[in-house]
């Protein structure tokens, strides 16, 4: 049961949505995740090549700005490499395919589990973002545990705490897309009516 001081420290200033993404995790002992295990080479390389990308947009902006015909390029080359690298991410047979509905923001995340989680145990996550796919291999901290409205399940609330900062823009580019795509959803409604 949350006290009032849990209440507090669970409020985050980050927006959250809802969505739906594939989800594996281990126990870990702290935020260092070199004996976590849980990334294939596949989902390595699509992990690396997405956070490779976040940091090259300046560059290519720059490039964009002297030279408009070899920015295209380079941009469809991009779009090659991260095409090969999300189909061989789809085939492995250990990327993680059951989609769980979670509450999602860049400061953490909470999700439906079969088992509790002792508050203050180390996760390491595997996400697949979607439609995207986003691979994302991060450390969380367990915040709080609680029976969920289903029998035998637990919602578990957990903490970003040892984010990069490419890792954390990858997330924030998804949840403003994710965001932007529930407002044309709400507008499109709207309009129906």
């Amino acid at each position: 049961m949350q006290t009032i001081d849990d209440s507090i420290q669970d409020k985050r200033d980050f927006y959250r949505i809802e969505d739906k993404l594939a989800l594996d995790y281990r126990v870990i002992k702290g935020p260092d995740l070199s004996d976590a295990q849980l990334e294939s080479p596949q989902f390595q390389m699509l992990s690396e090549l997405q956070v490779l990308e976040q940091e090259s947009q300046h560059l290519l902006r720059q490039i964009g700005e002297r030279d408009r015909s070899l920015a295209a390029y380079l941009k469809i080359v991009n779009k090659r490499i991260e095409l090969v690298a999300r189909t061989l991410v789809t085939q492995a047979a250990d990327t993680p395919t059951d989609k769980l509905q979670v509450t999602l923001s860049e400061g953490g995340m909470s999700f439906t589990a079969t088992e509790p989680l002792e508050p203050e145990t180390w996760l390491a996550l595997r996400l697949v973002l979607m439609p995207s796919p986003l691979g994302l291999v991060i450390p969380a901290r367990v915040l709080r545990c609680d029976c969920a409205e289903a029998a035998g399940s637990w919602t578990i609330g957990v903490s970003f705490e040892a984010l990069s900062d490419p890792e954390r823009q990858l997330l924030a580019r998804h949840i403003l897309q994710k965001q932007a795509q529930e407002i044309r959803a709400a507008k499109t409604e709207r309009i129906q009516l």
